[in-house]
């Protein structure tokens, strides 16, 4: 029998969450839900939920726990409504009108437990033209404009994996949706549908951006302003060995020590006359190509000039600072990212490792007091 994650300490513990199973924001919304101590119960459903990963290094599925479900079947909607009627928020990731042609859309969930928060996340919204249509997190940020802004001028826009999207658009706002809804659900008694799409979230995120656009303080052209790598001080540079700087001193007493580190201190252009940018931008790109990373690092190290070596996946792990703030821990033999934020009174771990389709039914079939879930999954394996 499989064993689930430890007792939870988070500040969330007692709270019980349904996800039904998907791919992307979803999960990772559920599982910032568990790293923060709810007991969260994944419904899989048969042959996986679609991109093939291994489910047992799928690390969005850390601190859950699951059952193995056919939503399609006579008694798989029958079950999810059983976890319902105990639990206090569920999250789905359908496309519109799927999760009710099941028989487990909003209406029929709070219908049996009025006080469920109903978390629904797509990247197009519950409405709208394209509510129906399939999509991805980089259509979502082209039709943002968000996506306009990452990358070079005189190049194609950059996908930032399906980070801002995904995960900062959709998973984020999903998560204070939820947690907002279930604020207001202990306070009245009322649940509610949530309707998290990433195109509202990852507009939402550009706010400081548009306010910039109207006061005339940023240009709508990709790669000209101070943040989107048009600013010579603000970017990453090559050094010798191929490796990678960044740079960020934005204000003056910190663009001081850079420049004196650096070496380009004297008779070298104003740093904000604009029309020299390009200038000053090949003078830095030259002083960072003498040496490596690894010297250049070392330079700048314990100084105030806002410069960091680009470290890959595999090398953040092993940094002092984060090594020394445990930012990374290892847990089932995973490398992985720590839950963040922290909590003075309440703090969060890593309790399990991923849990595997189906491995959890009798333990929450007990837990829940859901005596006819345990029948419709026959074994307790995937």
């Amino acid at each position: 029998m499989a064993q689930g994650p430890a007792p939870a300490h988070g500040p969330l513990t007692g709270v019980r969450v349904v996800e039904l199973a998907g791919i992307g924001p979803g999960p990772f919304a559920a599982m910032l839900l568990a790293d923060l101590g709810a007991d969260v119960v994944r419904v899989d459903r048969p042959g996986g939920a679609g991109l093939g990963i291994d489910p047992a290094s799928d690390l969005t599925n850390r601190n859950k726990r699951s059952v193995l479900l056919d939503l399609k079947g006579d008694e798989g909607p029958a079950r999810v409504l059983d976890l319902v009627e105990r639990a206090d928020i569920l999250i789905e990731g359908f496309r519109p009108g799927v999760a009710e042609r099941l028989g487990v859309g909003p209406d029929a969930c709070l219908a049996r437990n009025p006080r469920l928060v109903y978390g629904r996340m797509t990247g197009w919204g519950q409405d709208g033209p394209l509510a129906e249509r399939a999509g991805h997190d980089i259509a979502y940020l082209a039709l943002t404009g968000t996506l306009s802004m990452i990358g070079k001028p005189d190049e194609p826009p950059v996908a930032p994996a399906n980070l801002l999207g995904d995960y900062a658009g959709g998973s984020l706002y999903l998560v204070v949706g939820v947690l907002a809804a279930l604020q207001h659900a202990r306070a009245r008694g009322e649940g509610q549908v949530v309707d998290a799409a990433i195109v509202d979230g990852a507009a939402h995120l550009a706010t400081m951006i548009h306010g910039m656009l109207a006061a005339g303080s940023w240009q709508d052209r990709r790669g000209t302003n101070l943040l989107d790598g048009g600013c010579p001080f603000y970017g990453a540079y090559a050094t010798s060995d191929g490796g990678h700087m960044a740079v960020g001193p934005l204000e003056e007493k910190f663009y001081a020590e850079f420049a004196g580190l650096l070496g380009i201190a004297d008779d070298f252009p104003d740093r904000w006359d604009l029309a020299r940018w390009d200038e000053l931008r090949a003078a830095v790109a030259e002083r960072f190509s003498t040496r490596t990373r690894a010297e250049w690092t070392e330079v700048f190290d314990g100084t105030d000039a806002c410069v960091a070596p680009v470290l890959s996946l595999t090398e953040a792990p092993h940094h002092p600072h984060l090594a020394a703030r445990s930012t990374f821990v290892e847990h089932s033999g995973l490398t992985q990212p720590a839950p963040a934020p922290r909590f003075s009174a309440t703090p969060v771990s890593v309790r399990g490792g991923p849990a595997l389709p189906g491995a959890d039914t009798a333990a929450v079939a007990a837990d829940w007091d859901i005596p006819a879930l345990r029948p419709a999954a026959s074994t307790d394996t995937y």
